[in-house]
Order: structure tokens, then sequence, then C-alpha cells
């Protein structure tokens, strides 16, 4: 099944695509790269829908991506007396580590580490920023502060501060049980969540230790402040625009997509946006025009990947959703402007003979008018780096390692095949016409360009571009 976007797909599974036709259905409709979601559901239920993407990917001789998203430090308010309390602007409440329900004065706030680092002036919100409070005093047991946007309280709601390093790993013990669990199930991709500093995407990769790639999400502006650093040592970045926009003013965030895509592009890493892209098509068979032209954005920005979230986890219209987005990425990607878009916006190549061979492939493919750019690879840098250009030609990457194979399954224009090993470069090249031309990239008469490492095996040595004539 060839994939005619570049632009990849992710759909997160959940109650409304838990069984193996409707999995299938999402997949046939588009979708590359499935979530699962461990803030939500038990571990057999996340084994049950592994277990039939493997099956799936068996049956359609397709690499299929998964991506573990481990739901990280979740800050809560306590328990009400009542269920709830009523804030008024103006008045004030206090938080304070006390277990006792709370009224409309106080409530408990178990987060000695919110304590140590709150101060005089600083904001707190609650339930995703409808409330907002600012501390006037502060110790390491309570904080007391006056109430600026007033509303319900209730049992649990979560608890921002916005503008503040809290000093708390990104991973919690529950974090850690479920990236062990999603390791020995082999998880291709693990989403980092509450990144706030380059430590924490350290401490999450030699956990890791190369079993999977480890993506940051952006979702605290803490991180953006060391976007550069914690791009370098992720594998892949999510734009978690929701959790962004509640710290942050919702004007800023567009501009933030931006950046933080380009930073990524630029690095070579794979981008994914994410968060309400579809959001109505949790309930309505058809998005609205704006989220229509959110989608649209992603993809002009030359984003990797655009996902679905409780979309196709738990609404009432999974498979059309991934229609949906499907058709709006090849709507933008048969627009006149956006192969000009592609070409203006992309870094130079660094100063390696890798850089400049995949470069030239590029050019190449583009002089030549190639069918396909054919990749082949061990760790996946080259298809990486392939990606980077965004060429016109699309990326056909042969790789001996099926979890490379899974892995590039995110990256922008790339289709993976799983091959044999070659005994000689004439024989790569043989390999490389005969996929090219059995994956419908490529008819008799056509020409592919090639890139390749010699010695073969050797990660990031490419060093040779051949031009092939299909037979």
């Amino acid at each position: 099944m060839r994939r005619i976007c570049a632009t990849k797909i992710v759909a997160t599974l959940g109650p409304a695509t838990s069984d193996s036709a409707t999995i299938e259905a999402l997949f046939k409709a588009g979708a590359d790269v499935f979530r699962l979601n461990f803030s939500h559901g038990v571990h057999e239920d996340h084994k049950k829908r592994y277990d039939q993407l493997r099956a799936l990917e068996a049956k359609t001789g397709r690499p299929i991506a998964i991506l573990a998203d481990l739901q990280g430090p979740k800050l809560r308010v306590g328990t009400f007396k009542a269920g709830s309390a009523k804030l008024v602007a103006g008045a004030m409440f206090r938080f304070d580590m006390d277990a006792t329900p709370g009224d409309e004065g106080r409530a408990p706030l178990r987060h000695p580490e919110i304590f140590a680092a709150l101060s005089p002036g600083q904001h707190l919100l609650v339930d995703d920023g409808k409330l907002r409070l600012e501390a006037l005093e502060t110790s390491p047991t309570h904080a007391l502060c006056k109430v600026l946007v007033g509303g319900t309280i209730s049992d649990r709601k979560g608890v921002n501060v916005p503008g503040t390093v809290l000093p708390i790993s990104a991973l919690t013990e529950k974090d850690r049980r479920d990236l062990d669990f999603a390791l020995e199930l082999g998880v291709d991709w693990i989403a980092l969540s509450f990144v706030q500093r380059p430590d924490d995407m350290a401490e999450a990769k030699k956990l890791v230790q190369g079993r999977a790639g480890v993506c940051a999400k952006l979702e605290k502006p803490s991180a953006i402040e060391r976007l550069e650093e914690i791009v370098e040592l992720a594998d892949a970045v999510m734009v978690a625009r929701g959790d962004l926009g509640v710290e942050m003013p919702p004007e800023d965030v567009p501009a933030l997509q931006k950046r933080i895509v380009r930073t990524a592009r630029k690095l070579g890493r794979p981008v994914i946006v994410a968060t309400q892209m579809l959001e109505s098509m949790i309930e309505a068979p058809t998005p609205t025009r704006a989220e229509a032209s959110d989608v649209a954005t992603a993809v002009y920005d030359g984003a990797d990947a655009v996902m679905l979230s409780a979309e196709t986890a738990s609404g009432k219209h999974p498979v059309e959703a991934v229609s949906m987005m499907e058709r709006i990425i090849g709507r933008v990607e048969r627009d006149p402007l956006y192969r000009p878009i592609m070409d203006a916006d992309h870094s130079a190549p660094e100063a390696t003979a890798s850089d400049a061979i995949t470069a030239a492939a590029a050019q190449v493919a583009r002089t030549i008018k190639a069918a396909a750019i054919v990749t082949f690879t061990t760790s996946g840098s080259t298809a990486l780096r392939a990606a980077r250009e965004r060429p016109e030609a699309p990326i056909l990457c042969l790789t001996q390692n099926v979890r490379t194979a899974r892995r590039l399954v995110l990256c922008w224009g790339t289709h993976t095949h799983v091959s044999d090993e070659f005994a000689s470069f004439t024989k790569m090249v043989e390999k490389a016409c005969e996929v090219a031309k059995a994956e419908g990239f490529a008819d008799p008469g056509d020409t592919i360009a090639i890139t390749a490492g010699v010695p073969f095996g050797t990660p990031g040595a490419t060093n040779i571009l051949r031009i092939a004539w299909i037979g």
C-alpha cells in the first residue's frame, strides 16, 4: 500500500477503535502511526491493541509505527467537602498540604514541589486555566492566593504554574512502569510528557537505551526557552498545543508552532503537530472550516505528521476523521504553492559527505524527474537526511532492520520496505529497481536516484549516489 501523501497521520486508539476491523479501516483510510495513550486504559488494553496492529502489519506487509505516550506528572488539587466550591474574583484562597477536603476558602494541594518553586506574584491556573489565582504569600507547605478569575473549582482538577520550572522529574513511578511495559511490548516510539529541560530528555533516553525513538512533547513554556537543546537530544518532537495554550496566551501558540516545526526541520528531527486538529469530529461527521485550515497550516509548514487524539480514540466518526485529514493533506500537497514553500524553507546541508550526497540526490531527482529517491539505511539516518530535504520525489527506504523500518514510518515522504542483506552494490541497485517497481513507485523506463553507504551496514556512511533505469 503506497501512500500518495507525504505528510503522515498519527491516530490515537481508544474505546472507539479497539477492534481489529476498525483499526484496519483507520490504516486503510490513511493512518500511518498509531498512538497508545497511557493516560487512559490498562496494560491489557494496550497489549491487545499492540497485538492487533502487529497482526495488521503481517497481513498487509507494511511496517506500522506504534507510539506509546506516557502520562507524565499530573498536578491536581485534592477533594472538596461538597465535591466543588465557588471561587469569587477578589477573594482570598489558600492551597496547603493538609489532606482535609476543601471549601470556599482553601483546598488541599499535595504537591510540595509546587510550593518549593512558588514565590509571591506568580500565578496558579486551575482546570486548564479556567480559574486563575495570584500567590501573595508562600511557604514550603502553603500558598495564600488572591482569586483573579473566579469560577467553580471541583475535585482533582489540574493545576499549572506558568513560567516556573518545577523541581520534578518528567517520569513518575507510573511512567516508569508504563515505559518498561511499552518497551517490552516492542513499541517504536516513546512520547515523553512534561519536558521542562534537556535533562528530562537525557534521563528518558538513558532508560530507553535505543530500544525505541524518544519523542519530546513540547507542552511547557520552560521547554521553549531551551528549545534547540531539547530538540537536539530528542529523536522526534510533538507540538502539544493544548497544554501550551494553558500556560501561554492563545495568541502565542501559532507562532510557537511555526518556530518548533522550523527548529525540528533544521535539526532533522521528525515533528508532529497535535491537539484539537479536528476536534468537532468527535461528534460531527465533518470538521469546521477553521479546523481544515488548521490542519492545512501544519502541512504547509512542513510538519512530518499531524495527529488525531479523541477524534479517533473516543469519537463517533474515527475512520471519517482519518479520511478527512488525508484529504486535507492531499489537497495541500497538490497546491502549486506547496512546492515553492518546501523548497524555500529548508536548511543548507551540513559539511559532511552524507549530507552532500543526500542534497545532491534531491537535486538530481528533480533534474531528471526521477520516480523516486531510494535510500539504503541501517540506522535510519540516511532516510532522515533525505526527508529533511523535502524532495519532490517520494523517498523509498530499504533496510534490513524491521525496527528501523517501523520507526521511519513517522518521517515525511518516507515509504519503508524491509529487505534482505546484499552481497554487492550491483545486487543493491537491482533490488532498488525491483522494489520501486513492485511498490508502485516506478514503471519500466523510469529513472530512480539511489543513495547508499559503502561498506554496507555502517550507520551514517552515505557516500554513493547512483542513477538507475527501471527495466
